[in-house]
């Protein structure tokens, strides 16, 4: 019996392109020290990385994992998210066709810019999505400067000249 599998070209190539970043960050040397290897479980969950003028947030997705198998944790500006999904022991393992989820632990991290206030890290679970809010240090937010607007020149103090008293005879004195 045959059996017949759905080509996904952009699965393939989504592969293709993980497998060749990690083989040149192995090869340039790029690992962080205690990162373990990609390749010895071959599972990396998707993360989504966006920002704001408030802040910086990672939305990364685990479904089937339990809070519980999920480890966060800030070190010297590096961010690194730790887990593992375990394969379920009820099932017979003879009775499978086909495995596509991909079980085992994972480690992720991502270096974090100076703006960050690590101290204020918040991460909440919730429907198989991790996501961690890192806001930004006050010193690191935009802040919006007023422009006045005048008629009177300024000097280079920044003042505004004396104005001239004026006598009844409409002279400037």
């Amino acid at each position: 019996m045959t059996v017949l599998t759905r080509f996904q070209p952009v699965r393939e190539y989504s592969q293709l392109q993980d497998r060749i970043n990690r083989l040149f960050q192995h090869s340039l040397g790029n690992h962080f020290e205690g990162e373990e290897s990609l390749e010895a479980s071959g599972f990396a969950p998707a993360v989504d990385i966006y920002e704001d003028e408030h802040s910086v947030t990672l939305k990364v997705e685990v479904p089937g994992i339990d809070e519980k198998d999920i480890d966060v944790r800030i070190e010297n500006n590096i961010l690194t998210v730790h887990g593992e999904r375990k394969i379920e022991t009820e099932e017979k393992q003879e009775n499978y066709r086909r495995v596509e989820r991909q079980y085992g632990s994972f480690t992720r991290t991502f270096t974090l810019p100076n703006t960050v206030d690590a101290e204020k890290v918040a991460a909440d679970y919730d429907k198989g999505v991790l996501k961690i809010s890192l806001p930004k240090k006050a010193e690191a937010k935009p802040k919006q400067i007023k422009v006045n607007v005048g008629t009177g020149k300024t000097t280079l103090e920044g003042k505004q000249p004396a104005s001239k008293e004026v006598k009844s005879t409409g002279q400037a004195a």
